[in-house]
């Protein structure tokens, strides 16, 4: 723990009793008092402030950057109007992912925020690759909060209309009590909410700020991880890394109609035409017992896939897991054994997400 580095909340972090581990080369924080169920919950019921300072911010500048970022991802950013944002993933000359990205288009180029554990990579990756007429800043003066949840917007609409007023996928600039903010609407735990980026001398002044507002408490990444699972969404090195498509991970929505330049295109193209020899799935599971990454799936006796992220379901009360099988086996309803040490659990095919997301769109 000694050698892992700590986000500027580190010691605010400690006051709220966090309890504290490592992740992506960071000590953060999985859980505080009241434990991951009770943080799950009420992000949920009200909202949740996540620290996720963690992870990488940087911009593409330049006249071009959009067209330049069209070129290593499936594409759509040169129609991102100002202040609008979308999903995507750095594609792999081999057809799978080097990381799942959030652009923006910015009067300037394109900001982009990264996964933590590949940002040294993706910050060299798009260096080497970006062409000479564009800019690449790393941002490493800044930090990033989530205000997720049901409540988020009432209460931050005290303090920033403009950011209440937005919808899914847009940003705007605001200060909040004299900070200085850019803040979209997104997130990723299925709820609506906000990401707000400011300084790191700033952050842990909004951070107190937005924790002594009613209804809001600090969430770990334990109840971060559990909403993202209940929501069905991708987490790189689960669902998604250099040996999974993005088609395998079920995001063929993410790739703009026509699009043929970019890496991996020789691999990727032919799956969204033809479909991919496996898909990502829920898995609903009967019985009490958890099924957790990395389990063996079987049909039968085949071997059919694997899990890639499981756990309990606090707002179903019953454990939940999603999984990479072959195309054969993909269909809602299919009845799967999963390996759990010494035991089979069985599991049937489900829809996504396992609880329906409420963004504003």
């Amino acid at each position: 723990m000694s050698e892992l580095k700590t986000t500027p909340l580190y010691d605010l972090h400690g006051r709220l009793g966090a309890k504290m581990t490592a992740f992506a080369g960071y000590r953060m924080p999985v859980q505080y008092r009241n434990g991951i169920l009770r943080e799950h919950r009420h992000c949920r019921e009200q909202a949740g402030l996540f620290d996720i300072s963690h992870m990488g911010q940087c911009l593409v500048l330049g006249k071009h950057a959009a067209e330049a970022l069209d070129q290593l991802t499936p594409g759509g950013m040169t129609e991102l109007t100002i202040g609008a944002q979308k999903y995507s993933v750095l594609t792999h000359p081999d057809g799978g992912v080097i990381d799942d990205i959030i652009v923006t288009r910015i009067p300037s180029g394109v900001s982009i925020v990264v996964n933590a554990g590949c940002k040294a990579g993706d910050f060299a990756y798009l260096q080497s690759v970006l062409p000479a007429s564009c800019e690449f800043v790393e941002q490493s003066e800044l930090a990033l909060l989530a205000l997720q949840g049901p409540s988020a917007a009432t209460i931050l609409e005290k303090l920033s209309p403009s950011a209440a007023a937005l919808k899914f996928m847009q940003v705007c600039d605001d200060d909040i009590a004299g900070i200085a903010c850019h803040i979209s609407r997104s997130g990723y735990t299925g709820e609506d909410g906000f990401e707000l980026s400011v300084h790191v001398d700033d952050v842990e002044r909004l951070a107190v700020l937005l924790l002594e507002q009613d209804g809001v408490a600090p969430i770990g990444l334990g109840a971060r991880d559990t909403l993202r699972l209940e929501a069905g969404l991708c987490l790189y090195g689960h669902e998604l890394s250099a040996d999974i498509s993005p088609v395998d991970a079920g995001l063929s929505w993410v790739f703009k109609q026509g699009h043929q330049d970019f890496p991996g295109s020789s691999i990727i193209l032919p799956q969204l035409q033809h479909g991919p020899r496996r898909r990502r799935v829920g898995l609903s599971i009967t019985g009490k017992m958890p099924v957790r990454d990395g389990a063996k799936l079987f049909a039968g006796e085949r071997p059919v896939g694997v899990v890639t992220s499981g756990g309990y379901s606090p707002t179903l009360g019953r454990p939940i897991a999603m999984a990479l099988v072959e195309a054969a086996y993909s269909r809602v309803g299919t009845e799967l054994l999963a390996e759990v040490r010494d035991q089979t659990v069985q599991a049937s095919v489900c829809r996504l997400p396992f609880v329906p997301h409420r963004y504003r769109r």
